[in-house]
């Protein structure tokens, strides 16, 4: 079998590189060694946010009556249906790849694809049996699994990562997450919502760390209010898994404190899937545990390319899909701009939801730049009354000199929805008088992105 583009990994890196490469005309296969989609659609982002939902739906209940509905009887979460329609959806989602697969064209090739020398990659199924296939150009598209710490191995049982907390076999009465980035925040906030007690572990002094200090401040605020227990400035340094009860040991500011839970979720990052896959064979360089790229994705072998978790950049299924489509693009002769890593949109889950692009406060600052910020909170939105959401705000970061936007942070209500609007003005480096005389419709919660830029220049109507 011979491709012009042969993509190992179906992930949103893999499968949106291999569908591009089939519109530019290209002979196209992927190699993939469980189900279409890879993590984000089976195990990362698609299941998560349909738990997430489910989550919100049982809140909405509870408080029913704050929005003028009366409901009889108790209403509890069903937890088993809850994971039921999560795998649904994800499975949904795979056949949906699988349909655009037979749409475009594109080869589905059953097992683990192995580098074997130029133009070349060695396929191994499910029973051993072996299969070269040859392709111009073999785009790597691998991806990362639940990173494991040496004081944290995982069982699978009690001690998970995050493709064992979306199918548990029964919802735990306690549960200790490791690490405050959006994995562990969004599962923090599912369990605590349905009733599991959690105790959120940071290793730094904010949740969500990567976020503008305020937001984090106010997340914590959020998490706390919910009885959830969080812990900053500490580290798990040992788990006892012999009894019925993990017992876990946090080290903290004040000593070492001794916790007990049911189960311990691992959520301190990813590792990247570059074992076995050939690259020492070949000679492809890595830095890190991330395979050496240049702004078109290019190895330092000819024909190899890698994109995704496995790369350096964020690791976020938005950034590996427009790498994917520019590496292509760069193969097919067409001159694509590189991937903007300044102007990558961030999201997390939670309720309140985070959401932010750009530079924070802070790092602003520490770049040099003389800043003018704006914050508009959603205590002063119709529409986030009216929803009954008034926690969080939007915050605007611009250069006092020229008024270019230099980051965007939000907390609220659907502002996973609302961050699109400003990727979209940073790469147009829209001015903050522009996003002000930029007429938002009433009532929304994205009118607060304008009263944001107009607080900046102190021409804030509602505050």
């Amino acid at each position: 079998m011979s491709y012009d583009v042969l993509v190992i990994g179906s992930g949103p890196g893999g499968y949106v590189a291999a569908i591009r490469a089939s519109q530019l005309g290209f002979k196209v296969a992927v190699v993939e060694k469980e189900n279409l989609g890879g993590i984000c659609l089976n195990w990362g982002c698609i299941p998560t946010k349909s738990l997430l939902k489910s989550a919100q739906a049982y809140e909405y209940a509870i408080h029913a009556a704050d929005y003028g509905v009366s409901i009889s009887g108790d209403v509890k979460p069903d937890f088993a249906a809850m994971v039921k329609r999560s795998r649904g959806v994800a499975e949904g989602m795979s056949k949906g790849i699988q349909f655009l697969f037979k749409k475009n064209k594109i080869d589905v090739i059953n097992g683990f694809g192995k580098l074997a020398g130029k133009g070349s990659v060695e396929v191994t199924d499910a029973d051993g049996k072996k299969t070269t296939v040859s392709a111009k150009h073999i785009i790597l598209a691998t991806g990362a699994r639940s990173k494991e710490l040496p004081n944290l191995p995982q069982d699978g049982k009690k001690i998970i990562g995050y493709r064992q907390a979306m199918t548990l076999p029964k919802q735990p009465k306690s549960m200790v997450v490791v690490g405050s980035g959006a994995i562990g925040s969004e599962f923090a906030y599912f369990y605590q919502s349905i009733g599991t007690e959690v105790t959120l572990v940071e290793f730094l002094p904010n949740v969500v760390p990567n976020e503008d200090e305020e937001v984090s401040k106010t997340l914590e605020r959020s998490f706390k209010k919910s009885k959830m227990k969080v812990m900053v400035d500490s580290s798990v340094e040992s788990v006892d898994t012999n009894g019925d009860l993990c017992k876990v040991k946090v080290k903290t500011k004040k000593g070492v404190e001794e916790l007990e839970a049911e189960i311990v979720l691992s959520a301190v990052g990813v590792a990247t899937n570059i074992e076995g896959i050939g690259l020492e064979e070949l000679g492809v360089k890595t830095d890190k545990g991330k395979i050496i790229v240049d702004d078109y994705y290019r190895t330092n072998v000819e024909g190899v390319y890698a994109i995704g978790d496995i790369v350096h950049g964020p690791a976020l299924a938005h950034v590996a899909s427009a790498e994917g489509i520019t590496c292509v693009e760069k193969i097919a002769g067409q001159n694509p701009h590189p991937v903007d890593y300044g102007n990558i949109p961030g999201c997390t889950y939670t309720l309140p939801e985070v959401s932010s692009v750009g530079m924070t406060e802070k790092k602003a600052k520490e770049a040099g730049y003389d800043v003018k910020v704006g914050k508009f909170p959603f205590s002063a939105s119709g529409k986030a009354s009216a929803a009954g959401q008034k926690d969080g705000f939007v915050k605007l970061i611009f250069d006092a000199k020229y008024g270019e936007l230099l980051g965007a942070h939000m907390i609220g209500g659907n502002v996973t929805e609302m961050i699109a609007e400003l990727v979209v003005a940073k790469r147009l480096e829209i001015t903050g008088h522009e996003l002000i005389k930029s007429i938002h419709p009433h009532p929304t919660m994205s009118e607060a992105i304008m009263e944001a830029a107009a607080a900046a220049y102190d021409e804030v109507i509602h505050l």
